[in-house]
């Protein structure tokens, strides 16, 4: 079944990550990068470490620090043998940086999930995931580094909408994952007492091609889960359709409920039911 949801926990504080497995996330990103300062990540890796060698009883990834930095092979020496879930790369620059971090981690690298957006050169990488598609857990994106890194005053309008620099990103990105094949992960709603607001950015994401997305709290695990689960309505319309094409092999175009449907719609009727792990009938 496809992660609907990822929650990030900082590393450095172990007493939240029995409040983070329980608020129903997919999986957890234990981080040892942003939410952590430079003093605090030996005791962020131990604390990781225990935790994944413990019941675990959701999936757990650890972003580590970027590949240029001080910190990541202290990271990778640290977690790479409690077996992590996967790892969130930070400031990936395309498929080169996904076969330097497996260079550096090892034949026990787990899947990768690359943050493919927060430095201007990434966002001309973002095409080539594809080369390493069999080693990556999806692909996601972010819109706080990237405005920092040029510059700008900031990613969003005043209605919290993107500015039209940061709308292409997100959609590189969502075509990106795509063409490699992979899961789209939408970046993080970082408004936490906007539920509204979250939901509304669920449904976009959902609709535009993401398949599951981050979060920040665990208040917005709820939300982010019913988003990007398909409803029974759909689940059943997508089952008709699929019948639809089963009774009538060879059909190019066919009516369901008096609208045509061809070859695209089985396609994402397919899709659908894989996400949700049901079967067709």
């Amino acid at each position: 079944m496809t992660i609907r949801s990822l929650l990030f926990v900082p590393g450095d504080r172990p007493e939240r990550f029995p409040k983070a497995a329980a608020s129903g996330a997919d999986a957890l990103i234990l981080d040892l990068e942003d939410s952590v300062a430079p003093e605090n990540k030996p005791a962020a890796r131990a604390a990781i470490v225990e935790w994944l060698n413990g019941e675990r009883p959701v999936r757990s990834f650890v972003r580590i620090n970027p590949l240029d930095s001080e910190h990541v092979r202290a990271d990778l020496a640290a977690v790479i043998g409690a077996r992590p879930d996967g790892l969130v790369l930070p400031k990936s620059q395309g498929a080169a940086s996904v076969w330097q971090l497996i260079e550096i981690a090892g034949r026990d690298c787990p899947p990768i999930l690359p943050i493919a957006s927060e430095t201007p050169s990434a966002v001309f990488g973002l095409g080539s995931y594809g080369e390493a598609a069999d080693r990556l857990a999806g692909l996601t994106w972010g819109a706080e580094d990237l405005p920092a890194a040029i510059g700008a005053a900031t990613a969003r309008n005043p209605d919290g909408s993107y500015t039209q620099p940061y709308e292409m990103v997100r959609a590189l990105t969502l075509f990106g994952a795509h063409a490699a094949g992979v899961a789209a992960i939408e970046t993080v709603y970082p408004n936490i007492a906007d539920t509204a607001g979250l939901e509304a950015y669920v449904a976009r994401g959902r609709r535009d091609g993401f398949t599951g997305m981050m979060a920040i709290h665990p208040s917005q695990v709820a939300i982010i889960n019913a988003g990007f689960s398909p409803s029974e309505a759909e689940i059943a319309h997508a089952r008709a359709v699929i019948a639809t094409f089963a009774a009538n092999p060879g059909a190019g175009a066919l009516k369901l409920d008096g609208k045509m449907i061809d070859r695209p719609h089985l396609k994402q009727a397919q899709a659908l039911l894989e996400r949700a792990g049901v079967a067709a009938g």
